[in-house]
């Protein structure tokens, strides 16, 4: 199975290898490093390995612990092939190909993009500015993977950020700027296993990503949540 593993370790010459190494030992191939953030002498890296079935995590846990200064942020189950640049504009160049299906799209697509389980496309009331909490959303899209009943956050239509539930589990959401739209992407607690919370840079992938749907669909995310129009 595909495993993305983040890692906050210190930026200096031969750590990285140092956990290369240590994940290779454990029996994990890399397929992809991404670097998330380098800031005050510390590095923000994610992993996208295969890892055997058969295999226990913490070994793996216990190999990267090991190493001085290096610190695990989040294991968890990886969907579908390792990012690249090149899949979002993929993504968007479907939207635009068919834009009557364009939301549904966007919503199946993204879980891959950001190594998450599932996704919404939710509607927060008009009104949500005089409820308390915001007002609850109530899902018009979803992907394949989304529960019967998702449990969405407490969220308002006003910019993109990530956040996360007592229960562990982590968001993503971001705006699309019409009609209290909102598109929502979670990333849930699976034991052994410990997602980590959208970084930021995820959370601006997301956004753009959203932004683009919104230029290309424009009125027909005003209809969203309508009942159809019948002769």
């Amino acid at each position: 199975m595909l495993l993305r593993v983040r890692v906050t370790l210190p930026d200096r010459p031969g750590t990285l290898g140092q956990v290369a190494r240590t994940l290779g030992v454990s029996g994990a191939d890399i397929v992809q490093v991404v670097v998330l953030e380098r800031l005050g002498g510390r590095a923000i890296d994610d992993f996208t390995v295969v890892w055997p079935g058969a295999a226990r995590v913490e070994r793996l846990l216990a190999g990267l612990a090991a190493i001085p200064g290096v610190r695990v942020d989040g294991v968890w189950r990886a969907i579908g092939a390792p990012t690249t640049t090149g899949q979002d504009a993929e993504l968007l160049a479907q939207v635009a190909a068919n834009p009557a299906d364009g939301l549904a799209t966007l919503v199946d697509a993204v879980p891959g993009l950001l190594a998450a389980d599932w996704a919404v496309a939710a509607m927060v009331p008009l009104d949500w500015a005089s409820r308390s909490g915001g007002g609850a959303a109530t899902v018009e899209h979803s992907s394949w993977r989304t529960p019967v009943a998702p449990a969405l956050p407490e969220v308002t239509p006003l910019r993109a950020r990530s956040m996360s539930s007592p229960g562990g589990t982590h968001h993503a959401v971001a705006p699309f700027g019409r009609a209290g739209l909102v598109l929502v992407v979670a990333r849930e607690h699976t034991e052994p296993l410990t997602a980590a919370a959208f970084h930021a840079t995820e959370v601006d992938r997301l956004a753009q990503l959203v932004r683009a749907s919104g230029v290309i669909l424009g009125d027909r995310l005003d209809l969203v949540g309508q009942p159809p129009v019948t002769a």
